[in-house]
């Protein structure tokens, strides 16, 4: 039976009012856990309204 674990990691978004992310850093960690055999799963943020975000999810799977 093939087993996964996962992992969960919360980015948070500067800029006065959010929503601002460091693309080149945001990308740079993305390829970090990569090199480490992580494979994102999914990537979402959680919208405070009008065009605004407090956290980018990411979540990670690979195999046990």
């Amino acid at each position: 039976m093939e087993r996964w674990e996962y992992k969960t990691i919360k980015y948070k978004t500067g800029g006065f009012m959010g929503g601002k992310l460091d693309a080149e850093e945001f990308e740079a960690q993305l390829n970090e856990h990569g090199s480490q055999g992580w494979e994102l799963v999914s990537c979402f943020d959680t919208s405070m309204g009008q065009g605004t975000s407090r956290d980018v999810i990411v979540v990670f799977k690979r195999r046990k």
